[in-house]
């Protein structure tokens, strides 16, 4: 089971200053298209990555809409990391209810 948090609690955490790292597990052009300033390890290339993903923090994933983030929460807990969360709804949900400026690739 994948825990989520929603676009909304996520807006919250920024704004709190809440310490967590975000990853977008997009493709770059996707990335460089829009994003919320998470770090951009693509799904592929994950498991090569795992250096950078923090073991002592919240992480949250995001996607474009939650599946691609959700498969990578699931790598995660399977490597052993215990506070992981998948963004629900992902750009998407992002786009639909906290930014509309947002453009989704």
């Amino acid at each position: 089971m994948i825990a989520e948090i929603s676009v909304q609690d996520l807006q919250n955490m920024r704004q709190n200053n809440e310490n967590f790292q975000l990853i977008d597990v997009r493709e770059p052009y996707e990335y460089e298209h829009s994003n919320l300033g998470g770090e951009n390890i693509p799904l592929a290339m994950l498991p090569l990555n795992l250096d950078k993903i923090a073991n002592d923090k919240k992480l949250i994933l995001q996607c474009r809409s939650g599946g691609r983030s959700a498969q990578a929460a699931m790598f995660l807990q399977q490597k052993g990391y215990k506070d992981v969360y998948n963004l629900r709804g992902g750009m998407m949900a992002w786009a639909r209810e906290i930014d509309p400026s947002v453009s989704v690739a």
